[in-house]
């Protein structure tokens, strides 16, 4: 009795569809008839498309599936395809690479945002609306400061931060009370996930 191994098969292209997906496209490839070649490849598409039908509603569903039959294929299958067929070079060149903003971040601790939220508050008139804005910044950046630095934050260094980020044109006084170091660190232990035992 001879029996059917796995690892004597042939090795699976895509394996989220599955042996029976590789065997119908192998067998298609096989089929001389470029018409009746046409008509297996749709039927695959619609084994391939009910096998994943929660992405259906994803842009290029369908073009996806269609690249992937090439794909398993090793690009040999011959049919008119309602989409440009994909090439071997273009599924393994090496892709673009991402332009990065190049920004200068006076203090890392507190991101680009932050910057970009005191430059706002800056071009705000006098007046309760700035003092607002200046205060849900100062409380996010102290915050943000707790976030990477575990240590105690005092808010006179809050501030100092927020004078030398707005060059001067935002300074706040002792008035202005921000949230408490435990109240900001509690919250933040709250939203933790508890740890797996």
């Amino acid at each position: 009795m001879e029996y059917d191994y796995n690892s004597q098969r042939s090795m699976m292209v895509l394996p989220e569809y599955g042996r029976n997906i590789q065997k119908m496209v192998e067998y298609a490839v096989q089929i001389e008839d470029k018409e009746d070649r046409n008509k297996a490849a749709r039927a695959i598409i619609a084994i391939m498309g009910n096998l994943n039908p929660h992405l259906r509603d994803v842009t290029d569903f369908k073009h996806k599936l269609w690249d992937h039959l090439f794909i398993i294929s090793d690009f040999k299958l011959d049919i008119d395809s309602p989409y440009e067929k994909p090439t071997r070079e273009t599924l393994f060149e090496k892709p673009k690479q991402v332009p990065y903003n190049d920004y200068n971040i006076r203090y890392k601790h507190y991101g680009k945002i932050i910057e970009l939220l005191i430059k706002e508050a800056c071009e705000f008139k006098e007046g309760e609306e700035r003092n607002a804005l200046i205060r849900l910044i100062a409380n996010h950046m102290k915050k943000c400061y707790l976030t990477w630095n575990r240590d105690v934050v005092d808010d006179r260094s809050i501030f100092e931060d927020l004078k030398t980020l707005s060059g001067g044109k935002i300074v706040v006084g002792d008035e202005l009370k921000l949230a408490e170091t435990r109240d900001i660190m509690s919250k933040s232990k709250k939203k933790r996930p508890p740890k797996k035992k």
